[in-house]
């Protein structure tokens, strides 16, 4: 399965290993970027995306990253995404550690000429009414942790071990965000917005419910009231009884109906 991570490194370029690709010196001479391409093992019952975040950043971690960004394979990072996100954790910040940034996501129209040029995203991109959209450079804390989006977000290497990474008892779609969410809370932490880090969303089919994950969803808002005492999703639960697919059993709990 694919799930990129981005990281900042500072060492040099390991051309002998067959999972490291090094594209040379950046114009300044500063560093080098390199790629590294990790195998999680597929799970039958959906892609393991709590256990590939967690894998993506321990790898990058012991290869010399302290900074990790994380994008949704189905993302593009802008022209400043990594820069501004690493500028922000570097600088003064907004709360109390762990600190986890969320940075704005612009979606994409089915694929159209001039994608070729990252000057071109930000023309096309469109940005969701209902997310944080900050000018550069700008911080916002933000209370509610239920709005933690994997889709984009940065932090260190430290506070992500004091975060204690993605639970993996989630498997296939739903559910992980929101318990990383509570873990922030949970271990006193902060969750900010900032401005200018804006990643671009490839268009693509989607439902709403997503009828498709119908059982990974209701399984895995199983796994977060049976750790959080709560259930989460509870739109798309509702919108699934609606449709005759899911439903509560005599004790309250959700399960995939028939």
């Amino acid at each position: 399965m694919a799930r990129e991570a981005w990281a900042e490194h500072d060492g040099p370029d390991e051309p002998d290993r067959p999972d490291v690709r090094g594209d040379g010196p950046r114009p300044d001479g500063s560093t080098t970027t390199r790629l590294l391409v990790v195998e999680v093992e597929a799970d039958p019952r959906g892609l393991p995306l709590a256990l590939a975040r967690n894998t993506a950043a321990a790898t990058a971690v012991r290869h010399g990253a302290r900074t990790l960004v994380f994008l949704d394979v189905d993302c593009i990072p802008g022209p400043r995404t990594v820069e501004t996100y690493a500028t922000a954790l570097a600088g003064p910040r907004p709360g109390a550690a762990p600190l986890v940034l969320g940075g704005d996501v612009a979606y994409l129209p089915p694929r159209p000429q001039g994608w070729d040029d990252p000057a071109e995203l930000a023309r096309l991109g469109e940005h969701r009414p209902d997310r944080v959209r900050l000018p550069a450079g700008e911080q916002r804390r933000e209370p509610d942790l239920t709005r933690f989006w994997s889709l984009s977000f940065a932090t260190t290497a430290d506070d992500l071990e004091a975060v204690g990474g993605f639970c993996t008892d989630y498997v296939g779609y739903g559910g992980e965000d929101t318990d990383f969410g509570q873990l922030i809370g949970e271990r006193g932490g902060t969750l900010a917005w900032i401005g200018g880090a804006t990643a671009y969303h490839q268009h693509h089919a989607s439902s709403s419910p997503p009828v498709t994950h119908l059982e990974s969803v209701v399984r895995n808002a199983g796994v977060f009231a049976d750790r959080w005492g709560w259930w989460p999703m509870e739109g798309w639960l509702e919108a699934f009884r609606r449709l005759g697919l899911a439903e509560q059993d005599r004790s309250g709990r959700w399960v995939v109906s028939g």
